[in-house]
């Protein structure tokens, strides 16, 4: 494949993302469901949740078409249009009163025979990975390379669905100023979107180039209007971009990187627990600067 081809492939891959985010931001807008998706933030505005199921199926689609393979394509759909899913499940609760805060109102649910929103978005997302990640070891051949022990290879598997499942937590934990999530989102897809070396031994590793521009171009389609707070994206959008960004990593890093990563999103999630990231970037000039750039001023 020339220079050229590859140049035209990604940016067509980079427009669908692009303008399948814009299209389906507007098509939700425009539906029945368009009241039940608008919530107050943190200013007191009315914001629209459409971008969540918009964004969804925009950077979805786009790494879709960007797959080197149907075992990719399916890890991808799986990884995405899941965490979507059960993101704007969580959100809908949320909006109904029904959404239980915290592991201790996670537990006390299920204490009564109910499964939370939360409980089952967790869940979701975490069958998801793991289900994206044996597609990709498989079309890698790491699955099903005997040389290695079955548990070594299980093991693996269930490394790389933490990455995706962990990922797409972490980017929730950034959605909570407007433009926020998506400047990480897009920070963090910038080194895994550089395309892969004709060298790369991971079959996948095109795929996951391609991914992480469709995230990319997903983020950038929506960020103006969510800086300027008409939308958010709410855990569907967020579950579904991290998740697609942890499907790049893993598609793009061997065994040794995915345990990185995962002690990464791990120590993040640990740090929400106890620490505010939102109070930490407001007293880091830098990440102050950043955060807001381009947010509408109140």
């Amino acid at each position: 494949m020339s220079q050229l081809t590859r140049t035209v492939g990604r940016a067509f891959i980079g427009g669908l993302a692009a303008g399948g985010t814009i299209a389906a931001i507007s098509a939700v807008r425009r539906s029945k469901w368009a009241a039940e998706l608008e919530r107050v933030n943190h200013k007191g505005d009315t914001v629209s949740l459409a971008e969540g199921p918009g964004i969804t199926v925009g950077a979805t689609a786009g790494a879709v078409l960007g797959a080197n393979s149907p075992a990719y394509a399916a890890a991808a759909a799986t990884a995405g249009l899941t965490a979507g899913a059960v993101g704007l499940y969580d959100d809908i609760a949320d909006s109904k009163g029904e959404k239980a805060k915290g592991f201790k109102g996670h537990v006390g649910a299920l204490l009564k025979g109910r499964l939370s929103a939360g409980l089952i978005k967790v869940l979701g997302i975490s069958a998801a990975g793991i289900a994206s990640a044996a597609l990709i070891d498989l079309q890698n051949g790491e699955l099903t390379d005997e040389r290695r022990p079955l548990i070594r290879r299980l093991w693996n598997v269930g490394v790389g669905g933490g990455v995706i499942a962990g990922a797409a937590n972490v980017v929730n934990l950034f959605d909570l100023r407007p433009g926020r999530a998506l400047k990480v989102v897009t920070l963090a897809s910038a080194p895994l979107s550089r395309p892969a070396g004709a060298k790369s031994h991971r079959a996948t590793a095109a795929g996951g180039a391609n991914t992480a521009l469709a995230v990319s171009a997903a983020a950038g389609a929506a960020m103006a209007e969510d800086l300027e707070g008409k939308t958010m994206l709410g855990d569907g959008g967020a579950n579904a971009l991290g998740a697609l960004l942890g499907l790049a990593f893993i598609a793009r890093t061997g065994m040794i990187g995915r345990h990185v990563a995962l002690a990464g999103v791990a120590a993040l999630i640990a740090a929400s627990e106890k620490v505010s990231f939102t109070k930490v970037i407001a007293e880091t000039p830098v990440l102050r600067e950043l955060d807001e750039l381009g947010r509408t001023k109140s």
